[in-house]
């Protein structure tokens, strides 16, 4: 489970940090000693529910990763860095690792892309979505075609259209509400907005788009219509990619029809 950092600080910092590999018994002494400031492992054992003779372990393991030092006194004193430095430091580490992860990646790819897919394939899950969305947004070259509600169109979709738009990408954009199609214009100036074949808002739909008239997905959200606001609506979505997948070829007739039937909007 997450711990909120405020409600819960000493929780979700545990928690964190074993994320980033450390056992608990070093999480829960590095979070005591910055709690405490200089401390023995009495003091550690006594705050953060460490056995006494288990400090020494997870100090030994803090210091090889950098995160303490050591004042050899009677008893020995623990210090830990900041929680700046804590937090750069794994920064640092996570982009390396996200480095390393991505040439790895890259590396066993194919040495040709596989671009015509028969079928179509099921992604689930917004974040999982979204980041599908990005990717065929970023792999753009000459058009995107892309409908939504708007609730989906975040941050990151707009930073990518725009992005998109700045290289020559040609972008049409649908089903949006009047207050959204005013931040695209702001956003994104090179888009065209068009009407949609129906009022998207009163469909269970979230997102349907066409790339390069190559590659196509479309979604749908389940669930309340009004959720709380940590419990968005659940999306799933199908995709495909190739100039005769089926997929592709019904939605390329769909926006291709729509797009030269005088759709656009003024």
């Amino acid at each position: 489970m997450d711990f909120d950092p405020v409600d819960d600080p000493r929780a979700a910092a545990i928690e964190q940090l074993e994320q980033f590999g450390l056992s608990t018994y070093a999480a829960r002494t590095f979070v005591a000693l910055v709690g405490l400031g200089p401390g023995t492992a009495k003091d550690v054992s006594r705050t953060a529910d460490v056995p006494r003779t288990r400090v020494y372990d997870a100090v030994d393991e803090l210091r090889a990763r950098g995160m303490v030092d050591i004042q050899q006194s009677s008893p020995k004193e623990f210090w830990a860095i900041s929680a700046e430095t804590a937090g750069r430091k794994f920064e640092r580490e996570m982009t390396h690792r996200t480095g390393v992860l991505t040439t790895a990646l890259n590396e066993l790819e194919p040495a040709q892309h596989i671009e015509e897919q028969q079928g179509v394939w099921t992604v689930e899950g917004q974040a999982a979505v979204t980041d599908r969305v990005l990717e065929f947004v970023d792999g753009a070259t000459d058009e995107i075609v892309y409908m939504t509600v708007e609730d989906l169109l975040t941050e990151d979709v707009v930073d990518g259209l725009r992005a998109a738009a700045e290289r020559g990408v040609t972008i049409s954009l649908g089903g949006v509400s009047p207050d959204v199609q005013e931040r695209i214009r702001d956003d994104v100036p090179g888009a065209e907005l068009f009407e949609s074949l129906w009022v998207w808002s009163d469909t269970p739909a979230g997102r349907l788009m066409m790339v390069d008239e190559t590659q196509t997905l479309v979604s749908v959200l389940v669930g309340d219509e009004d959720p709380a606001p940590t419990e968005p609506r659940f999306e799933t979505a199908i995709w495909g990619a190739g100039e005769t997948n089926s997929l592709v070829v019904v939605l390329r007739a769909i926006f291709t029809w729509r797009l030269e039937d005088g759709g656009t909007m003024e």
